[in-house]
């Protein structure tokens, strides 16, 4: 597992669309259906990556926080399936289910989503103003697998607050996880 870090997706880039399935009810959605007229938060994340597995529950915790502020938070899963079945649709169901995700996972089955978004790694973290416009990318907190510093959520909760006031976010660092899991003839 090579560490990986995001690229910096220029701000105010406009949220590429989507029409993807959402693993944990079955049901497709766009970018417009899932869309917040406050913010929107896309989660590049998969099911067996270390990074993402370590900051799952302050994922769950925060879209819970927020979704009272009129926060979306959606997660879309890009890996390559044949190459690591357990990040398949099946599988990204049941981790939604039992870690009570209170967002939609969704399987992006071309790659083509990750493509559109520039993603690199998993979790990789972007905050949408109420126009769609990129207001921030970058990492959740400076907590990884190992390094003893607490999940707190400081760098995305900021960036958040920032997108729900209208002011820029001071400081935007590279999150940094497994790489994005490409199809050989990509």
């Amino acid at each position: 597992m090579a560490l990986t870090e995001s690229k910096m997706l220029p701000l105010g880039t406009k949220a590429p669309n989507f029409h993807l399935k959402d693993t944990i009810s079955g049901n497709y959605y766009s970018l417009d259906d899932l869309k917040s007229e406050n913010a929107t938060v896309i989660m590049f994340i998969c099911n067996h990556c270390p990074f993402v597995i370590h900051v799952n529950p302050e994922l769950v915790l925060l879209a819970n926080e927020y979704k009272n502020k009129g926060v979306s938070f959606v997660a879309i899963s890009s890996n390559d399936v044949d190459s690591y079945p357990q990040d398949g649709p099946d599988k990204m169901s049941i981790v939604g289910k039992v870690l009570k995700f209170p967002f939609p996972y969704l399987y992006d089955k071309t790659q083509d989503v990750a493509r559109a978004y520039d993603a690199a790694c998993t979790p990789d973290f972007y905050v949408f103003d109420g126009d769609l416009k990129l207001h921030y990318r970058g990492r959740l907190d400076g907590s990884r697998p190992g390094n003893n510093i607490p999940l707190s959520g400081e760098d995305l909760r900021s960036a958040i607050d920032a997108a729900l006031e209208g002011r820029p976010v001071d400081t935007q660092y590279p999150s940094a996880g497994c790489n994005i899991k490409w199809k050989m003839n990509s």
